[in-house]
C-alpha cells in the first residue's frame, strides 16, 4: 500500500511586497496569516506550489 507521505508548511515570511502569483498561490495552500501551518499530501503541484513561495516558507516532513 501506498504511503501517506505528508508534509507541514508554515508561513514565516510576510507575503507583503510578494508577487501576485505568490500571493495567490499562499491563498490556495491555505496560508492566509503569520505563522499558520497546514498539511498537505506531498506530491508534485504542491511540491510546484512550495518552489514558488519557498522563501516565504518552511517546510517540515510530517511524521
Amino acid at each position: 500500500m501506498a504511503e501517506n507521505n505528508k508534509v507541514i508548511i508554515t508561513l514565516v515570511k510576510s507575503p507583503i511586497g510578494a508577487k501576485k502569483n505568490q500571493k495567490d498561490t499562499l491563498k490556495a495552500l491555505g496560508l492566509t496569516k503569520m505563522h499558520k501551518s497546514v498539511e498537505k499530501v506531498n506530491n508534485e503541484f504542491i511540491q510546484g506550489m512550495i518552489n514558488t513561495v519557498s522563501h516565504l516558507v518552511k517546510v517540515e516532513e510530517s511524521k
